[in-house]
């Protein structure tokens, strides 16, 4: 930068220097290769594009669904149907989001999301819901609250309200 002549061009960037690994002893194997497993926490099962299942599907990890679906369909995790997927079935999960197409009634434990140009005909019933805009839906939807937790250290206590009104 200072003190550079116009007929240089940038600085050449020093490079790093190769230094052979020490010598290990003959009769050690080489090492083996290191295999990048996917995260252990988050499992995923799919039910592809091509795929046409008619009957009961249950399943405790993550399911995605491209392909079409009749029956009845229970995850004790996230349950998400595709851009392609088509599901005829009556669905209990914890939590759904649907970019496809579902004729059926929902029962969420937690929340539901009808995305873009997903479609939902029939009756939802979960704790939150989230329809956006460009989403088709036709059915009822009733929101249910969580059980409060129950304490054994004693009398659980409802909380009170408590209302005022003055006439005149």
């Amino acid at each position: 930068m200072w003190n550079k002549r116009p007929d240089e061009g940038p600085s050449p960037k020093p490079q790093p220097q190769y230094q052979p690994p020490a010598a290990a002893p003959a009769h050690t194997p080489a090492p083996m290769p290191q295999r990048v497993e996917p995260a252990p926490s988050r499992s995923v099962a799919t039910i592809g594009s091509s795929m046409n299942i008619k009957g009961e599907i249950r399943s405790n990890e993550e399911l995605v669904v491209d392909g079409d679906v009749e029956g009845a369909l229970e995850s004790q995790s996230v349950l998400t149907i595709g851009a392609k997927g088509k599901v005829r079935a009556h669905i209990k999960a914890r939590e759904v989001h649907i970019f496809g197409s579902v004729r059926g009634n929902v029962d969420v434990t937690g929340k539901i999301a009808i995305r873009e140009q997903g479609s939902l005909v029939g009756d939802i019933k979960a704790a939150g819901i989230s329809i956006d805009d460009g989403a088709y839906f036709k059915g009822n939807i009733d929101i249910v609250r969580p059980e409060p937790k129950v304490t054994t250290g004693g009398k659980q206590s409802k909380p009170e309200v408590h209302v005022e009104a003055k006439a005149g």
